[in-house]
């Protein structure tokens, strides 16, 4: 086992400590403790990898998708960077959009998301810049 599938099964198993399913809060919580435990850069590999792994092993490896994996993790590495003390109760009160799961519409046309290309690689947002990047410090 790698050290991102030990990362990453040890932050779904305190996720899934306190919820009764894996929905998109769950989501958006186990990408705030990677980016927390593993830093921006880390934390879109194993988010990424323990997604992908997690998907194949329920028989569902369609359901991954690499452009959303990674835009969730810089979305809330973000959001962390401008309050970085704040457990996450506190970030998602700040930032509500956060627990809406339609939020990358507003950077993607859906027909991108939709597009193979898009599930497997990292594609740019097309209708509005990120007001983040990994580029950025």
């Amino acid at each position: 086992m790698a050290v991102d599938d030990a990362t990453f099964d040890a932050l779904l198993t305190e996720v899934m400590s306190t919820a009764s399913r894996f929905g998109h809060r769950e989501h958006v919580y186990l990408t705030w403790l990677a980016v927390h435990h593993c830093g921006q850069r880390q934390a879109v590999e194993v988010v990424s990898n323990g997604i992908q792994r997690t998907a194949r092993y329920a028989g569902a490896p369609q359901k991954y998708h690499a452009t959303v994996s990674r835009a969730w993790v810089e979305a809330v590495a973000y959001h962390i960077n401008e309050a970085p003390g704040e457990d996450f109760a506190a970030l998602v009160r700040r930032n509500p959009a956060l627990l809406d799961k339609r939020l990358l519409t507003r950077f993607y046309r859906s027909t991108t998301l939709a597009d193979s290309t898009a599930r497997t690689t990292w594609v740019e947002p097309d209708l509005a810049p990120f007001p983040w990047s990994l580029t950025t410090p």
